[in-house]
C-alpha cells in the first residue's frame, strides 16, 4: 500500500504541469487535482506521525492542524480577490463543521475504542463556540440587509483581532502543557528525525496548496454542471478539499490505534480554522477587499450545533465507533442542510 502511495504521489506535480503548460479541460482537472491530493494527504498524515514520535500527540496534532490548514487559507484568499465573498464564508464555516464530524468520525470508525485528551478537547470545543458567539456580532445585521456592507467589515475586523489573541494566548498554554506531560523515550523516535518530518510537511503543504487551488478553479464548472448552488460547493466540496490532510492523516493514525493523536489533529483544526484562520482571512483581505463576517442563520447554527453534538457525543472522552458513526451521521444532516439552504 505504501508503494502504491509513494508512486501516486507523482500526480501532483503531473497536475500542475498540466494545468499551467496545456490547455487540459477543466473536469479533467477537477478529477485530477482530487486523485492528487489522496497521495498528498497521507504523506502529511505519515510525517505528522513521525513528528509526534518527538512531540507527543499534542504538538503533533497542532503541526498537522497548522500544515493542513494552509492551503484553506491560500483558497479563501483567492476567493477573496476573486469577489466570492459568500464562497469564503462557506467554505470556512465548513471547514471547521467538517473537521468536528466528517473528520473526526472518520477517525473514531477506523480507530474504535480508545481515549482522547479530554481537557484538550473540551478547551478546542471552548474556542469554537466563544468564535461561534463572537461571529453572531456582525451576522446578525447582514440577515436583513447587506452582508458585505463596509460597516460589519470595520466590526469583523475588531473581532478577529480579539480572537488571534485569544488564539495566541491559548496556543501558547496548551503546547506548554503538552510538552511538559510529554517523555519521549529511545523506542519511540524510531522513524524519522524531527527535521526530516517537518521538512516533508513544509514540502508537501506548499505541493497541496497548488493543487488545491487548481481544484478549486475548476469547481465553477464542475458546479454549473451537476446544478449545485455555490454555498454548498464552497461549504460542503472546497471544505472536504481543504482538509484533506486532516482526513488522510487523522484516519490514517486511528487505524494505527493512535486515537489520542488522531482527535488532536481533527479537534485542533477545526479550533484553529474558527480562531485563527478566520480571523486571519478576515485581516488579510484588507490588502484585497475587505471581507465581513457576516455569517448565514444556516451556518451559525451549523456551527453551534456541530460543536453542542460532538461535545455529547465525546463528553467521557472516550472513543468508538458507534460515536464515530454518530458524528458521521450529524454531518450528513448538515450537508442536507446546506443543500437545501441554496445561495443567499
Amino acid at each position: 500500500m505504501k508503494k502504491l502511495l509513494f508512486g501516486s504521489l507523482a500526480i501532483a506535480p503531473i497536475t500542475i504541469g498540466l494545468h499551467y503548460f496545456t490547455d487540459i479541460s477543466e473536469t479533467a482537472e477537477f478529477v485530477l487535482s482530487a486523485l492528487a491530493l489522496i497521495p498528498l494527504a497521507w504523506l502529511i498524515g505519515e510525517a505528522t506521525e513521525h513528528a509526534a514520535e518527538h512531540t507527543g500527540p499534542g504538538i503533533g496534532g497542532f503541526l498537522n492542524a497548522t500544515f493542513g490548514n494552509a492551503p484553506e487559507l491560500i483558497i479563501a484568499l483567492i476567493a477573496v480577490n476573486e469577489g466570492l465573498t459568500e464562497v469564503v464564508r462557506g467554505s470556512l464555516t465548513g471547514s471547521v463543521v467538517s473537521n468536528l464530524l466528517l473528520v473526526l468520525g472518520a477517525a473514531l470508525v477506523a480507530g474504535g475504542r480508545g481515549s482522547l485528551d479530554r481537557f484538550s478537547s473540551f478547551l478546542s470545543f471552548g474556542l469554537i463556540a466563544f468564535a461561534t458567539v463572537l461571529f453572531l456580532i456582525p451576522s446578525i445585521p447582514g440577515w436583513d440587509g447587506n452582508p458585505d456592507t463596509h460597516s460589519l467589515a470595520v466590526v469583523s475586523a475588531a473581532i478577529s483581532v480579539a480572537l488571534l489573541i485569544v488564539y495566541i494566548g491559548v496556543t501558547w498554554f496548551s503546547l506548554r502543557r503538552h510538552h511538559a506531560r510529554h517523555v519521549a523515550s529511545d523506542e519511540e523516535i524510531e522513524g524519522w528525525s524531527l527535521r526530516t518530518s517537518l521538512v516533508v510537511l513544509a514540502v508537501a503543504t506548499a505541493v497541496t496548496a497548488l493543487v488545491a487551488e487548481i481544484l478549486v478553479g475548476s469547481l465553477e464548472v464542475f458546479s454549473e454542471k451537476v446544478g449545485l448552488s455555490e454555498f454548498f460547493v464552497a461549504a460542503v466540496i472546497v471544505a472536504i478539499v481543504g482538509n484533506a490532510a486532516e482526513h488522510g492523516g487523522a484516519v490514517i493514525v486511528a487505524y494505527r490505534g493512535k486515537i489520542a493523536l488522531a482527535g488532536e489533529i481533527a479537534l485542533s483544526s477545526a479550533a484553529q480554522v474558527a480562531v485563527f484562520l478566520i480571523p486571519a482571512v478576515a485581516l488579510l483581505s484588507w490588502l484585497i477587499d475587505p471581507l465581513a463576517l457576516s455569517f448565514r442563520p444556516v451556518e451559525i447554527a451549523a456551527l453551534a450545533g456541530s460543536v453542542v453534538f460532538t461535545t455529547v457525543v465525546l463528553f467521557g472522552g472516550h472513543s468508538s465507533r458507534l460515536r464515530g458513526s454518530l458524528l458521521l451521521t450529524g454531518y450528513g444532516a448538515v450537508v442536507i442542510a446546506f443543500f437545501l439552504a441554496g445561495d443567499r
